[in-house]
């Protein structure tokens, strides 16, 4: 079975550090860029962070850059975004993605809670 499987989510208080993994089983990530979606409720599924194939090649959006940081370890088949810093308004569900060329694989989430 395709799937990729995220971890790492949880409930931390402000200021705090989570590494979320996404790993692929049934298929090799290396061809694959690799994205981090987010969504927190009531709001629409955004982008968080991506990565190239290669990991040469990374992109963050404006509220996460100099907190957030996306990397990928190809021999574990998974991805990693490492998260500090983290303020409230990072509560969300956060997804990874993988897409090549026609295929495009979603995983079933993890929830990051930041309170206090």
């Amino acid at each position: 079975q395709l799937q990729l499987v995220e971890s790492g989510g949880g409930l931390v208080q402000p200021g705090g550090s989570l590494r979320l993994s996404c790993a692929a089983s049934g298929f090799t990530l290396d061809y694959y860029t690799i994205g981090w979606f987010r969504q927190a409720p009531g709001k629409e599924r955004e982008g968080v962070s991506c990565i190239s194939s290669s990991g040469g090649s990374t992109n963050y959006a404006d509220s996460v850059k100099g907190r957030f940081t996306i990397s990928r370890d190809n021999a574990k088949n998974t991805v990693y975004l490492q998260m500090n810093s983290l303020i409230p308004e990072d509560t969300a569900v956060y997804y990874c993605n993988a897409i090549y060329r026609l295929r495009n694989y979603w995983g079933q989430g993890t929830q990051v809670t930041v309170s206090s």
